[in-house]
């Protein structure tokens, strides 16, 4: 078994609990002085270095948090857009509105027919907060790969941001604003390049008789242009 440990932690540990009595003792352990407040000066630097690195480390990781947030909101700013431009295409019948904006237009028209509008909205707040939504879609016929897209609105009025997207008819919504009486939110479905019309509903936030926190749907299904 070796006397000093294999971590570089716990060597420098090992090191600080010996230079008191190795100095103390120099002499008579075989050593100098001299040899020990080397060994002293460099357990110190290596005990700097080892401070110096954790510093370097927490800064690295938060530089990376941030550089993640950052990447996530312009994702978010950049769909809502994308989502713009493409509701201005269909209700335009315009392509080149896709020119303008630089994003693939649709290759042309689809033999079946876009997907349906979400309906039926249910929402459920569970205990760690999320609140879980389901809906149906009657999509045509013979049609696959149709996949979700949720925006949500924070106010009463302005812009919807994109949450995210969803290829089954649930998404959990882990960002509820803190203190939110009321969201309004809007699922459109999307299959290649057709879109279906908006669904949108809005969701009350307050609390039950025993004092736990609820979440109701408290208007029907808007249904947008898409």
């Amino acid at each position: 078994m070796s006397t000093v440990p294999n971590k570089p932690l716990d060597k420098i540990q090992f090191f600080e609990d010996h230079l008191l009595p190795w100095n103390a003792n120099a002499t008579g352990i075989g050593t100098t002085a001299t040899t020990v407040t080397d060994l002293q000066n460099k357990t110190q630097n290596a005990r700097s270095a080892y401070t110096a690195q954790q510093v370097a480390r927490q800064t690295a990781k938060t530089a990376t948090q941030a550089f993640n947030d950052a990447v996530n909101l312009m994702s978010v700013a950049g769909q809502s857009i994308i989502k713009q431009v493409r509701a201005k295409a269909e209700v335009s019948a315009d392509l080149n509105v896709y020119t303008l904006a630089q994003i693939p237009a649709p290759s042309g028209p689809s033999s079946r027919a876009a997907p349906g509008t979400p309906f039926n909205f249910k929402v459920k707040l569970q205990p760690n907060g999320t609140l879980e939504i389901i809906w149906n879609c009657n999509n045509p016929s013979g049609t696959s790969g149709t996949t979700y897209n949720v925006f949500r609105r924070n106010l009463v009025t302005g812009e919807f941001a994109y949450l995210g997207g969803s290829g089954q008819r649930l998404f959990i919504d882990d960002t509820i604003p803190a203190g939110r009486t009321q969201l309004t939110y809007q699922i459109q479905a999307v299959r290649s390049t057709a879109v279906g019309v908006f669904g949108e509903f809005n969701v009350n936030f307050g609390t039950n008789a025993s004092g736990s926190s609820t979440a109701m749907l408290i208007e029907t299904p808007t249904r947008l242009a898409a």
